[in-house]
C-alpha cells in the first residue's frame, strides 16, 4: 500500500483531514499536514494543536512500524494560517475566505489571482476577483492557499 493511501485511510477515523504529505527523496523525513473538518468558516476556531500532532505522530509511528514504512523523522502539523486548498470540496469548505490562486497557465493575462472564493459550480471554482467573478477550472489550478488574516487588537 502507498504512504497516501494509507495516510487516507488513517486518519479520517481518528477525525483528522490530510491536508498533504511529503517524503524526502531518500524517504528519510515525512511530513504530514493534517487539519480539523470540523473546524470551518471565518472564526474556524484553533484548528489543530501540538496534541492532536502528538497524537497523530504516536499512532502513525505505530502503524508505518507494522507497515513496515521506513523513514527516519517524522513530523505531524497544521497546515498554517496560509492552507493549502488541494480539493474541490476545499473551496465549498472555505468560501467566504480570501485565496490567492496560481494557475497552470495565464488566463486573462495573468496565472495569479487574489479573491474571496464563493464555493463551486460543477468541476469550476468560485472566485470574485477585484476585475469581477471568475469560474476557474479547477483543473487549471496549479495551487491555492488561504491568505492570512491579521487581527490587530489594541493593549488593555
Amino acid at each position: 500500500m502507498r504512504l497516501g493511501e494509507l495516510l487516507e485511510m488513517t486518519l479520517p477515523p481518528m477525525g483528522y483531514e490530510l491536508v498533504g504529505w511529503e517524503m524526502s527523496p531518500r524517504g528519510r523525513l515525512v511530513r504530514i499536514f493534517i487539519d480539523k473538518p470540523e473546524v470551518v468558516g471565518p472564526g474556524r476556531g484553533h484548528g489543530v494543536n501540538v496534541d492532536d500532532c502528538a497524537r497523530v505522530s504516536n499512532h502513525l509511528t505505530h502503524l508505518f512500524n507494522v507497515e513496515n514504512i521506513d523513514y527516519d523523522r517524522l513530523e505531524v502539523s497544521s497546515p498554517g494560517l496560509d492552507r493549502p486548498l488541494t480539493k474541490l470540496a476545499d473551496y465549498t469548505r472555505f468560501a467566504g475566505e480570501e485565496a490567492q490562486v496560481h494557475l497552470h497557465e495565464a488566463a486573462d493575462g495573468t496565472r495569479k489571482w487574489k479573491g474571496i472564493l464563493r464555493g463551486v459550480a460543477g468541476d469550476n471554482v468560485l472566485l470574485e476577483a477585484a476585475r469581477g467573478m471568475r469560474t476557474i477550472p479547477f483543473a487549471a489550478i496549479d495551487r491555492c492557499r488561504l491568505v492570512p488574516k491579521i487581527e490587530w487588537r489594541k493593549g488593555k
